[in-house]
C-alpha cells in the first residue's frame, strides 16, 4: 500500500498470520549467493598483509580522488 497506515495494516496482518508474507523471488541461484557472500574473505585470507594494504590504498585513492 501507498499510505502509511494501510502498510502498518498489512504489516499486523502479515505478523498474526492472516495475509502471506510474500518473499519476491530475486531469480539468483542461492548456491551462488551463498558463494559469493564468503568469497571476499576467502579471498583477503589467501592475500597476504601488503597486497591487502595496496588494495586498500587504491580504494582508497579512487574515493577520495573520483578516480575508477
Amino acid at each position: 500500500p501507498a499510505d502509511v497506515i494501510g502498510n502498518a495494516v498489512r504489516v499486523m496482518r502479515i505478523a498474526t498470520g492472516e495475509e502471506p508474507d510474500d518473499v519476491i523471488d530475486d531469480g539468483k541461484d542461492p548456491a551462488a549467493k551463498a558463494l559469493g557472500a564468503k568469497g571476499g574473505k576467502k579471498r583477503a585470507e589467501n592475500m597476504t598483509p601488503e597486497r591487502r594494504a595496496e588494495i586498500a590504498r587504491k580504494a582508497a585513492k579512487a574515493t577520495w580522488n573520483g578516480e575508477d
